[in-house]
């Protein structure tokens, strides 16, 4: 079932620029991945944020550890495979699947420090952030990852997306928290007050009905899009 969004519209939906009105077709949206770092807290459920550069694309927004999948991470190996109905879930290319996870496990280690890894060898790969893995022995425990949703950004815009959010426990990352000093944990709750884009309050909410059900494995998966700008999202 489709349900149209009631996001406020006091929060930001981007600014992203829009495509030319010469254009013909929408930008392609870009392949990215994102990981929501949680813990529990003594305020509560905490989520590892940060806030974004001026220069970013979601430039001032908080957003979660996260970015583009690179061709190398379709090169890199796992210490552990996704779990089969994640999988499925992510798409019906079992090495597409993997490629997303494993971009955003990279990216998280790039920007954090963190690194949701256990002992492995994530082989040659010519990548800096892939070898400096290596070089510790670990590679990404994919095994401990959880779906959180998927959202893509509007056919309007010169820059487009096609996100995957996972999300895993602070207790199974290795490392301390550091990497570029972007991010912090947050309390989900004060989280929701700050400056994000639509889809980064929608997957927090997301979070707190998990916490709300247990964390139970859920029975259905969060889309976020928008329709003519409209947004909207779905479970399926």
């Amino acid at each position: 079932m489709t349900v149209p969004s009631d996001r406020s519209a006091a929060l930001r939906p981007g600014d992203l620029p829009k495509r030319s009105p010469d254009s013909a077709h929408p930008v392609k949206p870009k392949d990215s991945a994102s990981l929501l770092v949680l813990r529990q807290g003594s305020a509560g459920l905490e989520v590892l944020m940060g806030r974004r550069g001026r220069k970013a694309v979601f430039s001032n927004a908080y957003v979660f550890a996260g970015g583009k999948v690179d061709r190398v991470d379709r090169l890199a190996l796992p210490a552990s495979d996704l779990l089969p109905d994640l999988g499925q879930r992510l798409s019906s290319d079992p090495q597409k699947a993997r490629t997303f996870a494993m971009a955003a496990v990279r990216e998280t280690f790039e920007e954090t420090g963190l690194m949701l890894g256990a002992p492995g060898d994530v082989g040659e790969t010519g990548s800096e952030s892939w070898d400096e893995m290596r070089a510790l022995g670990l590679a990404p425990d994919l095994g401990k990852l959880a779906y959180v949703g998927h959202a893509i950004t509007p056919a309007s815009r010169a820059v487009r997306f096609n996100a995957r959010f996972f999300c895993a426990w602070e207790q199974d990352m290795t490392g301390e928290l550091g990497g570029s000093g972007e991010l912090a944990y947050i309390p989900i709750e004060d989280a929701l007050k700050l400056q994000m884009v639509d889809v980064t309050l929608f997957m927090l909410e997301e979070m707190l009905r998990r916490e709300d059900n247990g964390f139970a494995t859920p029975s259905s998966y969060p889309f976020f899009g928008y329709r003519k700008d409209r947004r909207y999202h779905r479970y399926k």
